[in-house]
């Protein structure tokens, strides 16, 4: 950041006052500019014993697979934008959504929030953003071909979780 989006005046990084980290702070106009993590929401949608996965039409990991997900916008719950995410990638409406897994990646400042949903139809189909979509069994998942370490995470989760028929919430962090 260069400028103060409050006054236009240039910003300078420093440690406010009662802070314990640097910020971009505006000496003429003192506005405190806090950069905070981007927050990722998406569904890990289930038909009977098989996952929903999108394979990427856009970068980043073009051509790989994923759940359907994306940045959190304004004005809407992690559960909208899971929602949402799912509407646009997969062309698919999910119910009975319960936050199933949190993956923190403080390196890069993202928070991924996974929902494991159930389709309220069986209906699909590739969104702007999606190649194609398909529904995998366990052993057919393309563990080599996923776009994400939260993708991958949250699946070795729920099979691990369905397997003793127990679904607990899921809290992690990645580094890498």
């Amino acid at each position: 950041m260069n400028f103060c989006s409050e006054c236009g005046t240039r910003v300078t990084l420093i440690v406010p006052e009662g802070d314990d980290r640097e910020r971009h702070v505006c000496t003429a106009c003192q506005t405190i500019h806090y950069q905070n993590p981007k927050i990722i929401a998406g569904t890990l949608p289930i038909v009977d014993d098989q996952i929903l996965l999108c394979r990427r039409a856009i970068e980043p990991r073009k051509g790989l697979w994923t759940l359907p997900a994306g940045f959190m916008e304004n004005e809407e719950s992690t559960l909208e934008a899971a929602r949402r995410e799912t509407w646009e990638e997969a062309c698919a409406r999910t119910c009975r959504e319960e936050l199933y897994t949190i993956i923190s990646i403080p390196s890069i400042s993202q928070v991924y929030m996974f929902y494991r949903a159930e389709l309220e139809k069986p209906e699909f189909s590739p969104g702007q953003e999606s190649l194609e979509v398909a529904l995998f069994s366990e052993d057919e998942i393309p563990w080599d071909d996923l776009a994400f370490r939260t993708v991958s995470r949250t699946l070795e989760f729920f099979f691990a979780d369905r397997n003793r028929e127990q679904f607990v919430l899921r809290d992690e962090v990645l580094s890498f």
